[in-house]
């Protein structure tokens, strides 16, 4: 088996590194590039001349490879929810960037109609996950082996995780690698989970992301060629919190996934003072922003992401081992 994921891994990998350079040409020929905030960062309006939505790709690459591989996976119940949370978020995402690239500007889908609507496929996925688990959901504590049944207010951390991971990542996603490197080791842990708990469906969607995430990256890096638009952060932030939620690891996303929660509550202190006080609490938001400002460059700012992430992926390992 293990050797299958290898080749998970690999498909993907070699199938988005003949897709990516295609893509790229193609929305370039488009003229389909990203659009930058008027309020954003002098040093990102450059930004405004590279194609979007690559996340496309490293959706489309990693369910093609399970097809491929695997296509018995796609009935599994819990592989079937975390793939239909993964287009589902996807989708909403791909309108987005759409809206955004016929507009010509940086607004898209207004965020109470896209929140209304993530609350929605949060709901199908907490109902059908429920009663396939016949109401039988916890909470597994980190670092333990203790379990907390929390019963229908478990519908609530569904929503508040699928709704919530998604947009986090969606605001992680500002400079040159940095989502997409955050994220890839975010999802180590739980391909770990997953190989634990002998789930091989997911384990090999795992990996196929893994290796078109890497190819993604590589053209991602700064000076970024292609970047993922909504259509890759939002899908990225749904299989993470899915897979937390079939994998029994809520929780543990916490941990694994610090980057995005601090990132999304620089923002929410930043407003919430704005608001009342009509002062700020930090240069700019989300806090990456604040690091280029304070003046350290954007790779930098990237790598040492990529270090915190690091770190927190061999918590969740850790965590996996403990309990």
């Amino acid at each position: 088996m293990g050797f299958k994921y290898i080749v998970s891994f690999t498909l993907s990998l070699i199938l988005s590194a003949l897709l990516y350079p295609v893509f790229i040409r193609y929305m370039k020929t488009l003229k389909l590039n990203q659009e930058i905030s008027e309020y954003a960062l002098s040093e990102f309006k450059e930004k405004s001349q590279t194609p979007t939505m690559g996340g496309v790709i490293f959706i489309i690459v990693p369910l093609l490879t399970l097809m491929i591989l695997d296509y018995k996976a796609f009935f599994q119940i819990d592989v079937m929810l975390v793939v239909m949370a993964f287009i589902a978020n996807g989708l909403i995402g791909f309108y987005d960037d759409y809206l955004i690239l016929v507009k010509k500007d940086n607004i898209g889908f207004t965020t109470g109609k896209k929140f209304l609507l993530e609350v929605f496929l949060s709901v199908i996925f907490g109902v059908v996950w429920y009663f396939a688990n016949d109401g039988n959901l916890g909470l597994s504590i980190p670092f333990t082996q203790w379990t907390i049944n929390v019963g229908w207010l478990y519908f609530f951390v569904i929503i508040i995780m699928l709704s919530g991971v998604s947009n986090a990542v969606n605001i992680t996603d500002g400079m040159d690698g940095l989502a997409g490197g955050t994220v890839f080791l975010a999802i180590i842990p739980y391909l770990f989970y997953a190989i634990n708990q002998e789930n091989i469906g997911l384990a090999l969607l795992l990996f196929a992301v893994l290796g078109s995430l890497l190819t993604y990256l590589f053209y991602n890096v700064k000076p970024a060629k292609i970047i993922m638009g909504d259509v890759g952060s939002l899908s990225l932030g749904a299989l993470l919190a899915s897979s937390a939620i079939v994998l029994g690891y809520e929780l543990a996303l916490i941990i694994v996934g610090g980057i995005f929660l601090i990132n999304t509550l620089t923002v929410i202190i930043q407003v919430g003072s704005v608001k009342l006080t009509g002062k700020r609490v930090f240069p700019y938001t989300p806090i990456h922003y604040s690091f280029i400002i304070w003046g350290i460059r954007e790779k930098r700012v990237v790598y040492l992401f990529w270090g915190i992430g690091f770190i927190l992926m061999l918590f969740g390992l850790l965590i996996g081992v403990l309990s």
